[in-house]
């Protein structure tokens, strides 16, 4: 008799044990799953502002007779639901084979996502689901990039302005300052949004 382990969350868990042979030997396969909120551009970050940015995790756990179907599942429902897989790792434990992916997919397919993978499982070993709110951060990362904006505006005009060189290289290191503030901050806004 063949049994699997699935576990599922950031990390997806999905062992075999074949208690047929002689020696006891066990396939593990781990299956990460990582959620994320879709991606924004800066024109849709300031319109959604006011929306409530949450970053959500699922960390299940369960047994599966058919660890390659499973596994084979949870790759279509990523897809399906516009998931990317993030990392697919396998190796030997002990007596287990395990398999470990962490699979991406937007916050608003989350629950899709839990729901067709715990589909048709009886038992769960462990099932956490956590969400984490990163709207005042957001928040506060685009106000203080709008104000970067805003003072880079400034400087180009002052670099309009300039009579000598001198002004012209200092104004011009002010403004490598703050557009190196700016890529910065979109970064970390991008980070947040994905």
């Amino acid at each position: 008799m063949k049994l699997c382990s699935l576990v599922f969350c950031i990390l997806l868990f999905v062992s075999c044990h074949n208690s047929s042979s002689s020696e006891t030997f066990r396939e593990t396969s781990t299956i990460d799953f990582a959620l994320a909120m879709p991606p924004m551009d800066n024109e849709s970050v300031s319109q959604n502002i006011q929306e409530q940015k949450i970053i959500k995790t699922g960390n299940i756990a369960f047994e599966t007779q058919e660890l390659k179907q499973t596994h084979q599942k949870i790759l279509a429902l990523s897809k399906q639901y516009g998931g990317i897989v993030q990392t697919d790792n396998s190796g030997h434990n002990y007596n287990r084979i395990f398999q470990q992916m962490t699979i991406r997919v937007p916050s608003n397919n989350f629950q899709a996502v839990i729901d067709g993978i715990s589909d048709g499982v009886a038992y769960f070993d462990k099932r956490e689901i956590s969400q984490r709110d990163v709207t005042e951060g957001f928040v506060d990362i685009e106000a203080r990039l709008i104000a970067k904006r805003e003072l880079e505006k400034r400087y180009l005009a002052l670099l309009k302005k300039a009579k000598n060189v001198t002004e012209i290289l200092e104004i011009e290191r002010e403004l490598s300052a703050i557009r190196e503030e700016i890529e910065a901050k979109q970064g970390r806004l991008k980070y947040l949004a994905s």
